[in-house]
């Protein structure tokens, strides 16, 4: 009975309906005009989406059980260890940096416009240093590993990878004035935003969204992201709002003569946990094995991947620099 009871805890915390289900027994509602209860109800929204794209993949003769075993396991593997450690760095980096903020802010409206775009700006350090420094590409890519894309893939991630990101954002946004209760609010919408652009074209055929496409990042945008076509690699870091993305010209929109080929782009297979989860790790070891020199070997660890020591790099930026260039060429012609 233990094992069935843990069981039925694990479903319902998975799909966030445990305050849901103590609110009907109780035949008491009046949550639901409440910040927490509309935050209890959102959160369902996501599992419940997952298990929908599932059910329809079946009724139209879609589903393949490989788009969505290894994001399972991963989220499996994950489910314990990552979520407490990210706890414990927020709190940490809170009651560390909160006396050295620049100033203080408070929880309306327009301090939320502030926060929003101070929390997107962390989002993008955390994102474009996990494409662009080796050792936390190791850590990012297991989320980039699935070769399509779908509300699973959201809870792909490498188990360090929650904390890294979570101490990155919070002391960024700590120092510059965001108040916690503040923090917490953002992330929670950032959280139910950054799970809905991964829904699948088995839901969501045209991701763009219509107006909002020009507005918003999208799961157009992120669908582009999780490419590694050459012209959609390492682009749209953001997450909700896509303005630091125009900044440092990292925005790239969906071409529609171009389709989306999901993935990473070393050889690896994609239906193995273990290369799924530790095979970058494995190739940064041969490399550092490799290199000459312990300037090279610490170079490995630092520098984006497909840097090489030789000189032959291959790194996204000069992968996408040269097809560009190359459609140039053809233009001119």
């Amino acid at each position: 009975m233990d094992i069935l009871q843990t069981l039925y805890n694990e479903i319902i915390g998975f799909f966030g309906i445990g305050g849901i289900i103590k609110m009907v027994q109780s035949g008491d509602y009046s949550a639901l005009s409440t910040l927490g209860g509309i935050q209890m109800v959102m959160g369902a929204l996501i599992p419940f989406l997952l298990l929908f794209e599932i059910l329809r993949a079946f009724f139209y003769k879609r589903f393949k059980i490989e788009d969505y075993k290894i994001p399972f396991l991963v989220f499996v593997l994950n489910r314990f260890v990552s979520n407490f450690i990210s706890i414990a760095a927020v709190t940490f980096c809170i009651g560390l940096l909160e006396k050295w903020a620049v100033f203080t802010t408070t929880f309306t409206w327009y301090w939320l416009i502030y926060g929003y775009i101070i929390w997107e700006f962390s989002h993008f350090v955390y994102h474009a240093l996990g494409h662009k420094v080796r050792i936390l590409w190791c850590l990012h890519s297991t989320h980039h590993a699935p070769q399509q894309m779908n509300l699973s893939v959201n809870f792909a991630h490498f188990f360090l990878e929650a904390p890294y990101a979570d101490v990155v954002r919070t002391s960024i946004c700590i120092l510059l004035g965001v108040n916690p209760a503040l923090l917490f609010f953002i992330m929670f919408i950032d959280g139910f935003w950054g799970s809905f652009i991964h829904i699948g074209e088995n839901i969501l055929k045209d991701a763009r969204l219509g107006f909002l496409n020009h507005i918003l990042l999208t799961p157009s945008h992120h669908r582009v992201h999780h490419a590694k076509n050459p012209l959609y690699m390492d682009t749209n870091f953001c997450n909700l709002l896509n303005i630091w993305d125009h900044v440092f010209g990292t925005y790239q929109n969906e071409r529609m003569d171009i389709k989306i080929e999901y993935g990473i782009t070393r050889e690896m297979n994609p239906n193995s946990l273990w290369d799924v989860y530790f095979g970058e790790f494995v190739c940064l070891g041969k490399d550092i094995a490799a290199a000459p020199g312990l300037k090279n070997k610490l170079l490995y660890i630092v520098m984006p991947p497909g840097w090489s020591h030789s000189g032959d790099h291959k790194t996204a930026k000069i992968t996408r620099t040269a097809f560009i260039e190359g459609e140039r060429k053809d233009k001119d012609k």
